[in-house]
């Protein structure tokens, strides 16, 4: 049952027994501030839902105890980090291990997703930071610059920045493009322990075991202000939505933070001890802590906090909610748009290691299998996690955890104040008077128009822009029920002739292609395909080619670069798919390539080898430029499609 603790302002929502041994780590998913995972000395990680005492699923396959987790913007991946270096990521919808990430020679102490792209950074006690990408359980990046264990990391909103924190006493900030430093922020007397980026501006807070939270200038590279005036360390910080404050996690409370000037708007008590995370939902901070194997959560109403002003920071002690105050603006810095950095070009990575490069192996293969999801409530998983195609994810997000009841409540002899009867009014439910006259619903006697999607899906259940009467012949006696077999069956055939002749159409064009490619030739084989002048060969063949990366080379670049601008055009979704997926392939091979040479300076004498490659980088740096375009206008879609493309946009920065 809740426990009041300030009234209406901040409560417990509920303590549970999360593990049969201690918990080392946990953290909220910050979508919707209801998912929660915990990680125990047990070696387990733990999904459950903030106001619920049941584990929904239990992920196995660690064999030490875990020392850091994150979850994904879009709450379906979930990545834990052990005391062994080892890493493993896994897909809460399918229930099972998506990837398992070694490297690290120890503990892993922090993780994050980066906001677009299917990448994941780690910070080691090593003090080595890696920046992983799932899908091809390579090691993308190492990042070295600390001298002791990373405590925190944080990608900036647009994906082009990663800030880490260390034991060192020191924010470093990294360019991820140019794969280097861009600067090291100094000042903590202590080991910082968090840091958090604005969500619009450039603006950078961290907070530290020196009892001091510092904001610091991304434009200028300088502190904005520094509050020192706390008597605990910071454990965890969160800006607000709207960017307007900081909610910074101390032992005993929560404390509410501006930074131009410095200032604290206001003080929460909140017994919560070691707060461990912060989420904000429906204008409620849930802040979840742990003491051995005990989890509690708690709920503060932002509706009663002061977020801006100039009022002095004190406890709140009036049960009258606070009028909601008004947004005072903050400084004018840039928004998160494209970070301007020294770097022309990206530079390649040297891996250090066979290890980091190398493909999954058998060892990798049965540390997998020996993995597993095991669900603990089939329903509260299917409720949360299924289905996977569902418009709205479930639980509703759109319902605050209502607080907890008054410790005494008002007798018929009391004073009510007018504003607090207001309150009780307010409170009651409306009663919702019945409509006296039944409207019928309206009908338009316009025939509905159906309009074909512009992007037509590579999975669905039913075809697109048709419907099975529109095959049937049309019925002239609406009390006829039932059509003749061969009405029906002569219908449905009109076109099954058509698609035939297509689909034996497409089938000798791919022997054609198949015939070149039996050859060993695959420059020819997809010169013949794009002389075929369909693109749905095109796309048959380079979902071959994109299985294996060591075929591509530049001559093969030259003449794929312009089926992949068409590709990212269509309607389809499974052409843009296959599209996103040959540009990334190019990006990620021959881009550095193709920036070297052309910003190399001219040789001496005639190479005409040399003259051949400068003259295919130019045609790819021009094409990759015109795509690079539609890139950037695409790049601001939702869901899987938008993902993608800003994912390519990241990795096509060093053209603009």
């Amino acid at each position: 049952m809740a426990v009041a603790l300030t009234t209406k302002t901040a409560w417990k929502l509920q303590e549970i027994t999360a593990h049969s041994s201690n918990v080392s780590s946990l953290v909220l998913g910050k979508s919707s501030g209801r998912l929660l995972a915990t990680g125990g000395n047990d070696c387990r990680v733990n999904i459950w839902s903030v106001n619920k005492p049941n584990c929904i699923m239990s992920l196995t396959g660690h064999t030490t105890p875990i020392e850091s987790l994150q979850i994904n913007t879009n709450e379906e991946l979930i990545v834990a980090g052990s005391q062994s270096g080892s890493i493993r990521v896994w897909d809460l919808e399918a229930a099972k291990i998506l990837r398992t990430l070694l490297g690290h020679k120890a503990n892993i102490c922090s993780l994050d997703f980066h906001p677009f792209g299917s990448f994941v950074a780690s910070g080691s006690l090593d003090t080595n930071i890696k920046l992983w990408d799932v899908r091809r359980k390579g090691c993308v990046f190492r990042y070295k610059g600390h001298t002791e264990a990373v405590r925190c990391l944080r990608f900036s909103p647009d994906g082009k920045w990663l800030a880490s924190a260390a034991d060192d006493c020191t924010v470093k900030l990294w360019d991820l493009a140019a794969g280097k430093i861009m600067f090291e922020f100094t000042g903590h007397t202590g080991p910082v322990n968090v840091v958090e980026f604005h969500p619009n501006e450039y603006l950078l807070a961290s907070g530290s075991s020196d009892r001091t939270v510092r904001f610091w200038d991304l434009e200028k590279f300088q502190v904005v202000s520094c509050i020192e005036e706390e008597a605990t360390p910071v454990r965890c910080v969160l800006f607000n939505p709207d960017g307007y404050c900081l909610y910074s996690g101390f032992q005993d409370s929560l404390r509410v933070y501006g930074w131009e000037p410095e200032r604290c708007f206001d003080v929460v008590v909140v017994n919560w001890g070691k707060v461990a995370d912060l989420s904000i939902c429906n204008n409620q901070l849930i802040g979840v802590s742990f003491a051995q194997s005990i989890v509690s959560s708690f709920v503060v109403d932002l509706s009663r906090v002061t977020k801006s002003g100039s009022i002095p920071h004190g406890l709140m002690k009036d049960d009258e909610p606070l009028v909601p105050p008004t947004p005072m603006g903050s400084s004018l810095r840039r928004i998160y748009d494209r970070p301007s950095t020294s770097c022309s070009k990206p530079q390649r990575v040297k891996h250090n290691s066979e290890s980091e490069r190398r493909s999954p192996s058998s060892d990798d293969d049965r540390d997998e299998k020996e993995s597993k999801a095991e669900i603990q409530n089939p329903e509260d998983y299917k409720e949360i996690f299924q289905p996977k195609n569902a418009i709205c994810r479930t639980p509703p997000r759109n319902e605050p955890f209502p607080p907890p009841p008054e410790d005494e409540p008002v007798t018929a002899k009391e004073t009510v104040k007018p504003s607090q009867a207001a309150d009780v009014q307010a409170s009651l439910p409306k009663q919702e008077l019945p409509d006296p006259v039944q409207r019928p619903p309206i009908a338009s006697s316009a025939p509905s128009s159906r309009t074909e999607p512009s992007v037509i899906p590579a999975a669905r259940n039913e075809p697109i822009g048709l419907k099975a009467s529109d095959f049937l012949p049309a019925v002239k006696n609406q009390s006829q029920t039932e059509l003749v077999d061969e009405e029906a069956m002569s219908q449905i055939r009109k076109g099954h002739e058509t698609m035939c002749v297509v689909l034996t159409s497409r089938h000798k064009n791919l022997e054609t292609v198949r015939a070149v490619w039996s050859t060993g030739d695959i420059k020819n084989s997809v010169d013949s395909a794009v002389a075929i002048n369909d693109l749905s060969v095109v796309v048959d063949l380079l979902n071959i080619v994109n299985q294996k990366a060591t075929l591509w080379k530049l001559d093969l670049c030259t003449i794929v670069l312009p089926q992949v601008e068409k590709l990212l055009q269509s309607k389809y979704e499974s052409y843009v798919q296959t599209g996103c997926t040959s540009l990334k392939l190019i990006l990620q091979r021959f881009l550095p390539l193709i920036t070297d040479i052309l910003a190399a300076p001219p040789s001496v004498g005639v190479d005409i080898t040399r003259e051949e490659r400068l003259h295919k980088c130019k045609l790819c740096y021009k094409q990759l430029k015109n795509i690079s375009n539609i890139v950037k206008t695409k790049s601001g879609l939702s869901g899987r499609h938008g993902s993608a493309f800003r994912e390519l946009h990241l990795l096509m920065a060093v053209l603009e």
